[in-house]
């Protein structure tokens, strides 16, 4: 079975591009810093994989709408490799996720310039739409950690 999870934090803006023909489909990269778990000899020493992403059509268009460099994220998929001659006549090898599912991993709150939250089991997923609201206009939480929706939302909630 060819499957991995990752959580991390984008290291740069996503760069998409869209393919040719008569229904152009995104092709979003990004790269994901993932910490790697501390060595029991190495407790003061972090450090991190860098983990190339490529996600296409609907999660495409979503990760250039709503993610930006530093946010975290989860990301399901599998790994595929591949390889090209370069300009120099040398094999190179590759390795990258295929993005099948991709998610917020913190709230608004815990990085201020992060998009809008959810965790991996929830909020806004490759596709959805997140709502636009500005910090005065969201409603407050719940006691119970839950958002109170609002009164006289025209629009669809942003999850299946």
């Amino acid at each position: 079975m060819n499957s991995v999870v990752l959580m991390g934090r984008l290291t740069r803006d996503p760069e998409v591009r869209y393919s040719q023909g008569e229904q152009p489909m995104a092709i979003a990269r990004y790269t994901l810093a993932v910490d790697r778990r501390r060595s029991r000899n190495n407790n003061d020493e972090n450090s991190a994989d860098f983990i190339s992403c490529v996600a296409f059509g609907r999660a495409g268009e979503f990760a250039e709408k709503y993610f930006h460099k530093g946010i975290k994220i989860c990301v399901s998929g599998r790994i595929q490799t591949g390889s090209y001659t370069n300009k120099d006549g040398q094999k190179v090898y590759t390795t990258e996720v295929v993005v099948e599912n991709q998610e917020f991993a913190e709230s608004r709150n815990a990085d201020s310039s992060a998009s809008y939250s959810g965790g991996f089991g929830g909020g806004f997923g490759q596709g959805a739409e997140a709502p636009a609201a500005r910090p005065e206009e969201r409603p407050a939480a719940a006691m119970d950690g839950f958002m109170n929706i609002p009164e006289g939302i025209d629009e669809e909630l942003p999850f299946t």
